[in-house]
């Protein structure tokens, strides 16, 4: 690390300034330019802070140290995703088997086209393994690879990113395919793009976060029972390479 970097970083109020300001300042932008998909708050304070980061030469594991009053909030946070969920309890109620059958689709369509994917341009196992969980959130997806014999980092880096990527364009692609009920976007957006996917969806309606909600708990649930029975049976059949 820098000599400046060193300095920035033990200041107290580095890394918890650094990122809720830049958040602050990229939900303003996103409220500012009519809620451009690319300039979701998650993905640019992301972008922004990496290069703060990288610019003044600091260290992930010192930013992360530096962040920790933000990381215990992450809990509760994740529990608040589940008041609109509540809020959409009746619906989901009045619709469990088309929204049971969408998630099971859903889940085994993400898992197929990786495997497959993967598999067609001969990704080793252990990395294919590591990105099976990318559609569930962080949290489950580091279990459930450790499990199976992924990578947990990796995975997690793969949740992560899938997530961005859902966030940012799972919107725009519904849109362009003229699904306009909010229930059936925020389920999509959720069994796609987990948490970080359903606060982005959560913007648009708190309907479609609900529902999202929702996608985003069945699928880490039905992940999690399908994959370490699936796994095994798939390797000793040679499915899953070297």
């Amino acid at each position: 690390m820098s000599v400046l970097g060193t300095a920035i970083v033990q200041n107290p109020v580095f890394g918890v300034g650094l990122t809720a300001g830049t958040y602050w300042g990229a939900v303003g932008l996103h409220r500012r330019l009519g809620r451009n998909p690319l300039l979701t708050p998650v993905f640019v304070t992301i972008v922004i802070v990496a290069g703060v980061l990288e610019l003044l030469g600091i260290d992930y594991a010192d930013y992360l140290t530096s962040v920790q009053p933000i990381s215990l909030l992450l809990g509760p946070a994740t529990v608040a995703l589940a008041v609109p969920l509540v809020v959409a309890a009746r619906g989901l109620r009045d619709a469990a088997v088309p929204v049971l059958v969408a998630v099971v689709a859903g889940c085994l369509t993400a898992l197929l086209t990786t495997w497959g994917v993967l598999r067609l341009f001969g990704v080793d196992k252990d990395l294919l393994l590591s990105m099976l969980t990318k559609s569930v959130t962080t949290p489950v997806a580091l279990g459930v690879s450790a499990e199976i014999g992924g990578t947990a980092p990796l995975a997690a880096v793969f949740s992560i990113v899938t997530g961005i990527i859902g966030a940012v364009a799972g919107p725009s692609l519904l849109r362009l395919a003229r699904i306009r009920d909010e229930r059936a976007r925020g389920l999509a957006v959720g069994v796609a793009a987990h948490g970080i996917g359903t606060a982005a969806i959560l913007a648009e309606s708190e309907k479609a976060g609900g529902w999202s909600g929702a996608g985003m708990v069945l699928s880490a649930l039905l992940t999690t029972a399908l994959l370490p029975v699936v796994v095994p049976l798939a390797d000793s059949a040679g499915l899953l390479g070297r």
